[in-house]
C-alpha cells in the first residue's frame, strides 16, 4: 500500500455540482460571446469538473491546464483551487500545490479536506511537522477520518513518535475495520522493534482483511524467511510479488516506510534465486533495435 493515499478519489463529488461538463477538445467560451461573472464562474466550474474527470484518469498535463484556467475564472470558488492543488500534489510540484490550496483554505476554512491534502504536501515535502499541524487542523473538523488518521501516523512514524503512530493506526483501524494500510503500518513498527510475532499478527489481520493486499504478504514472507520457514516464505513472497511486482524494489519499499531492519532481511530474501526468477518475469521485454538500412 503507498503510504500516501490518492486523495483525488475525493474529486468524486465534482460529478455532484450538477454542473454540465462540455466534451473534451471543445472550446468554453467563444471569444464573440460576452459574459458575466456568473456565467465566468458557471464556466470555470464546469470546466473544472472536466479536469477532475481527466484526474480520475491520471490525465493530470491534460487535466492542468483546465484547472489553471478554471481557477481564473472561477477565483471565488474554493472546488477550482482546491482540484489544482490537488493536481499540483499529484504531479509533484508541492510548493505549487501548497499555493492553491491556501488559497481553497481561505475561500473554505472550516473544510477538513483541504486540511488533509496540505499535510500531504508537507508530508512528501518532508516537512513532518507542519504535516501534523495541518492533519491535526483537519481531524479537529472531520475527527473520525481513517485516511487523515493514517496520514497523521505516518508523519508521526517520520517523526520518530512510534506509540503516537500506533495510536492514529489504532485509532483509523477501529474507526474503519477494513483499512488493511494501518494494521500493515503497526506490523512496521513492530518488527524494526524487534518483535517479530507482533509484527507477523498484524501482516496476518492485514491479509485476512485484503487477501490480494501484496505488502504484508511479502512483509510476512521475509519475517518468515528470516525465522527459518524457507518453504513457506518463498512460496509467499512469490505470490506477493506476482500480485505487484514493484515491491521488488527496495526503493520503493523505503518510500512505503519499511525499516532498516526490515529492508536489510528484504533485501537478502529479494537475492534469492526463486524470487529473482519472478521478478525477471515481471520485467516487461524489452523492444528488438530496428535496424535502418543504409
Amino acid at each position: 500500500m503507498p503510504n500516501r493515499k490518492s486523495w483525488l478519489s475525493l474529486l468524486i463529488f465534482f460529478g455532484l455540482w450538477g454542473v454540465s461538463a462540455p466534451a473534451l477538445g471543445q472550446a468554453l467560451i467563444p471569444h464573440t460571446l460576452q459574459l458575466n461573472s456568473a456565467q465566468l464562474e458557471q464556466q470555470g466550474l464546469s470546466l473544472a469538473q472536466e479536469a477532475a474527470q481527466l484526474a480520475q484518469f491520471q490525465q493530470y498535463e491534460l487535466a492542468l491546464p483546465r484547472a489553471k484556467l478554471a481557477t481564473q475564472l472561477a477565483p471565488k470558488t474554493y472546488q477550482s483551487w482546491f482540484l489544482l492543488g490537488g493536481l499540483y500534489l499529484q504531479t509533484n510540484k508541492f510548493d505549487d500545490a501548497i499555493a492553491a490550496l491556501q488559497k481553497a483554505r481561505s475561500l473554505d476554512p472550516k473544510n477538513a479536506s483541504i486540511l488533509f491534502a496540505m499535510g500531504s504536501a508537507n508530508f512528501q515535502q518532508e516537512k513532518y511537522d507542519a504535516a501534523v499541524q495541518n492533519l491535526q487542523a483537519g481531524l479537529k473538523l472531520k475527527p473520525n477520518d481513517p485516511e487523515g488518521l493514517f496520514d497523521l501516523g505516518n508523519s508521526y512514524y517520520k517523526l520518530g513518535r512510534l506509540p503516537d503512530a500506533i495510536a492514529q493506526y489504532n485509532q483509523a483501524s477501529t474507526v474503519d475495520k477494513k483499512f488493511w494500510p494501518a494494521i500493515n503500518n503497526i506490523g512496521l513498527i513492530k518488527y524494526e522493534q524487534g518483535d517479530v510475532d507482533a509484527a507477523l499478527k498484524q501482516w496476518r489481520a492485514a491479509l485476512a482483511i485484503e487477501k490480494q493486499a501484496a505488502e504484508p504478504q511479502l512483509a510476512m514472507a521475509v519475517a518468515l524467511y528470516n525465522k527459518g520457514d524457507r518453504k513457506q516464505a518463498l512460496a509467499m513472497g512469490e505470490a506477493a510479488l506476482k500480485i505487484d511486482s514493484r515491491y521488488g524494489d527496495l526503493e520503493f519499499l523505503k518510500e512505503n516506510l519499511w525499516g532498516d531492519r526490515l529492508l536489510a532481511d528484504t533485501k537478502k530474501f529479494l537475492d534469492t534465486p526463486s524470487i529473482q526468477s519472478v521478478l525477471q518475469e515481471s520485467q516487461p521485454p524489452q523492444q528488438p533495435v530496428q535496424v535502418i538500412p543504409q
